[in-house]
């Protein structure tokens, strides 16, 4: 396959994951979420979808249970969109760069205020 197809396809993935989860899910479980990058497997079978999300520990497994659970809603519109033969198996997993970011960032300021 193709690499730069398969970076096309990770971005409409990304795109479209993004616009459902935004428009079109209505579980009250869900909290705010933001899709920050999708991979997906050279045979285009599998989708790791990254995303982030704000609030405590329990609302984040709330809304991670909520991600699970509509991952076959989310699945079957992402193939009805994407328009290929087969429709990628998508996983969520958490993106923790940006809590690591500003621990980081904290961390530096923290510095530089000692100096």
């Amino acid at each position: 396959m193709g690499e730069m197809r398969v970076r096309k396809i990770q971005e409409f993935i990304k795109q479209e994951v993004s616009n459902i989860l935004l428009r079109e899910l209505k579980d009250p479980r869900l909290g705010f979420v933001t899709v920050t990058d999708a991979r997906i497997t050279g045979d285009l079978r599998e989708a790791t979808v990254y995303v982030s999300f704000f609030g405590n520990d329990e609302q984040k497994k709330d809304t991670l249970r909520a991600l699970q659970h509509a991952t076959g809603y989310i699945r079957t519109e992402v193939g009805k969109r994407l328009g290929i033969r087969y429709s990628p198996t998508i996983t969520f997993e958490e993106d923790t760069s940006l809590e690591y970011g500003m621990k980081i960032d904290k961390l530096l300021h923290d510095i530089e205020k000692k100096d």
